[in-house]
């Protein structure tokens, strides 16, 4: 799983707004961001697109980890909660998998624990192999 974790590393809106993915699994991963400042909207709250492009990685990744080229062809969050300090830690999880079709769910959560986004993914799994990095 440390070369989906690679390949993940290349994206490069998500290295922009620091976001680090810390697990991955088969059907699931775990991506974190410490909010900062460029993270807020007009009101001082973390940017519903941040928040989304955060949720977005864990379910690429959980997605993609078995190791074919999974391309999202739906996604819809709620934002349940403002956020406004600390880390947020989204953990993507599958929930079905079949050889063209798979669903995921991502609960974007705060330090307390508490949710703040929940997100919902549909993946259309191709035949490609992940190009994985060598090393």
């Amino acid at each position: 799983m440390d070369k989906v974790k690679r390949y993940f590393s290349q994206d490069q809106l998500a290295n922009l707004l620091g976001i680090e993915l810390t697990e991955v699994a088969p059907g699931r991963a775990i991506a974190r961001m410490t909010i900062r400042e460029d993270h807020y909207n007009s009101l001082r709250m973390v940017h519903g697109g941040a928040t989304f492009t955060l949720a977005d990685l864990a379910f690429a990744a959980a997605s993609n980890s078995h190791g074919s080229v999974a391309v999202g062809i739906a996604a819809s969050i709620s934002y349940v909660k403002a956020a406004t300090t600390g880390t947020l830690t989204a953990e993507a999880r599958e929930e079905s998998l079949s050889p063209r079709l798979a669903t995921y769910s991502v609960r974007v959560t705060d330090d307390a624990n508490e949710i703040v986004a929940v997100f919902h993914g549909t993946v259309y799994r191709k035949r490609d192999p992940l190009p994985l990095p060598a090393q």
